[in-house]
This record gives structure tokens, C-alpha cells and sequence, in this order.
């Protein structure tokens, strides 16, 4: 019996509907932006000239989460690790699949999409949370990100670095 495979699917007008439908647990939903929003902030993204890289997290053929992957969300005045950088933007694996391991691999795929360099050479990913989100803290640590110098928040976020 073959296993059930984590693997990243564009976000296309065939699966953007079944994305959209997916929550976390009532607990995490301060945490994470819906995927609806995260769809017109990619949009708008888009619009304004930048790049943006939405994409379905899924186990086989079922959707179970969301990522989304910029590059250069610098702006004046923002601390230069984020000019000319990708950024984990949104991730959420759905509140049913949840404590499965399904999570960790799904944001292994994401790095090594990031990994690919498909806006150019960066030698920095950063992403931003919730600082009381201690299961997305943990995560992200184990996969090398540390807590940017102190002093600098992210929209009342802690962002958090790794060298790629």
C-alpha cells in the first residue's frame, strides 16, 4: 500500500475554492490570517510589480494547508534583511491534520522552493510570528531560523531569520 505523499500545488481557479475553505484550530486563528485574505494580499502584491508564490499544501490528492512565498517585502525604513530576500508570508496547515508531522514536511518542501532562488540570488529567508504562537516558534527554530535582533518587530510580530 503505497504512503500518502505532502507535496506543494500552485494556486489555480480549479483548487482555490477547496484552499479558502480550510481552518485552523479556534485556538490558533488570531494567529494566522485567512486564506482568502491571503489571496488578495498575493494579488495585490502581484499588481503592484512583485513577486509572490501562493501554493496548496497537500497529501495526495486532499488539500490540508496553505503557503505563501514572497521575495522583497523591504520597504524605507525596514532593517536590511529584508531588501532583497524571500519571506514565508502565510503558512497554515488545516485544524484536521494537525500533530501529524504533516506540517514540518510541507514547510521543508516550502525551503526548498526558496531554495530554487526563482527571484534571483539571496542569501537570507525571514518569516514573522505571533511571539505567544510557541508551536510556530518551535517550528521554525528546528529548522534553523533565529529571532531577528532585538528590539525590531514585524506588525507586532517577531520575525525571524535564516541563512539560506
Amino acid at each position: 500500500m503505497p504512503t500518502e505523499q505532502v507535496h506543494l500545488e500552485k494556486v489555480t481557479w480549479k483548487n482555490y475554492s477547496q484552499l479558502i475553505k480550510l481552518r485552523v484550530s479556534k485556538e490558533q486563528d488570531h494567529f494566522v490570517a485567512r486564506n482568502t485574505n491571503s489571496l488578495i494580499h498575493a494579488y495585490l502584491w502581484l499588481s503592484e510589480g512583485n513577486h509572490v508564490y501562493p501554493f496548496g499544501i497537500y497529501l495526495d490528492r486532499k488539500p490540508i494547508g496553505f503557503v505563501m512565498i514572497g521575495y522583497n517585502g523591504y520597504e524605507e525604513g525596514d532593517p536590511a534583511f529584508m531588501k532583497d530576500t524571500y519571506f514565508i508570508w502565510r503558512f497554515m496547515i488545516d485544524r484536521r491534520y494537525q500533530g501529524k508531522g504533516y506540517g514540518k514536511q510541507a514547510f521543508q518542501l516550502a525551503l526548498d522552493f526558496v531554495r530554487t532562488l526563482p527571484c534571483g540570488q539571496s542569501d537570507i529567508c525571514w518569516l514573522s510570528y505571533e511571539p505567544e504562537n510557541e508551536a510556530a516558534k518551535k517550528l521554525y527554530a528546528s529548522f534553523g531560523f533565529v529571532e531577528a535582533p532585538e528590539g525590531y518587530v514585524e506588525d507586532e510580530e517577531m520575525p525571524a531569520i535564516l541563512k539560506l
